[in-house]
């Protein structure tokens, strides 16, 4: 999918968009194709447990509760979604891509079935280690952490080399969300390993607690994979020029950052003195 595609049209440039969404589907590789669906089934089984929740209440909040199916459901469908779709920009081998984008796959979808699988059994997924079935799930789950890592890197240090097939504009879309996906990669680090920490010092209550405090700023810095290629998608519908595209992305880009860095200050200081 070349990423300079999208020229000029007229009408509305949310409408154009709209019509072009389909074409993402019917142009897109077969691994991306597949990497779609599988995002959308994760998706929809979040908004199943969010039928379970009304249905079956409980908490929201706290180690155990539907709120983990839910929230990890449609975040990781999203994020499958989104690493397929802006790879697509990245210049890869073909190999090479259905590797990657099929064990990042695979890896999404094991995490997902864990935590709903511990969901289902009333007990913690993550820093539970009260019985050598729980001690696994937590295990594996750290080890589907850190696979996630090593494609996500390599999906960076990718978009960073020469694409002359690629807008620049979207190239600065790509590299600053893969950048700040790196931020996300390593507060999810942290908290995992702080966690761990407390849990394996006795610590269950504590873990999730400090763990927590990194939340906020995991998520505005995951999400800018996102938010930054569509805008820069979504410039392509309008009549800028491309230098005119490269400059609101450079000026979302910053404002995007300044925000971001907000919210990791913030979070920083509560996981420090938790």
């Amino acid at each position: 999918m070349d990423g300079a595609a999208g020229a000029v049209r007229g009408g509305l440039p949310l409408a154009d968009a709209a019509r072009a969404v389909p074409g993402l589907w019917t142009g897109g590789r077969g691994i991306e194709r597949a990497c779609y669906a599988a995002g959308g089934l994760l998706m929809l089984g979040g908004l199943f447990h969010l039928l379970v929740f009304a249905v079956d209440g409980g908490p929201w909040t706290g180690p155990v509760s539907w709120r983990k199916p839910v929230t990890f459901g449609l975040s990781f469908g999203l994020t499958l979604i989104t690493i397929a779709w802006v790879g697509s920009f990245v210049r890869l081998g073909e190999r090479t891509r259905r590797v990657l984008l099929g064990v990042f796959a695979a890896d999404c979808v094991a995490e997902v079935a864990l935590i709903t699988t511990q969901a289902w059994r009333r007990v913690p997924s993550h820093f539970n280690m009260e019985t050598g079935f729980d001690t696994l799930v937590t295990r594996l789950l750290a080890a589907g952490g850190a696979i996630l890592v090593i494609t996500l890197v390599w999906l960076t240090v990718a978009a960073f080399r020469a694409n002359p097939g690629t807008a620049p504009s979207m190239r600065l879309a790509l590299r600053a969300g893969f950048a700040a996906l790196m931020l996300a990669l390593a507060s999810g680090a942290a908290m995992i390993a702080r966690g761990v920490a407390e849990a394996q010092g006795g610590h269950q209550q504590a873990a999730y607690h400090v763990a927590g405090a990194l939340k906020p700023a995991h998520f505005v810095t995951m999400h800018a994979i996102l938010v930054l290629p569509a805008l820069a998608w979504l410039l392509t519908f309008t009549g800028l020029t491309e230098g005119r595209r490269v400059r609101t992305v450079a000026l979302a880009t910053a404002a995007y950052g300044v925000a971001a860095a907000a919210v990791i200050v913030v979070s920083a200081v509560r996981f420090a003195a938790g």
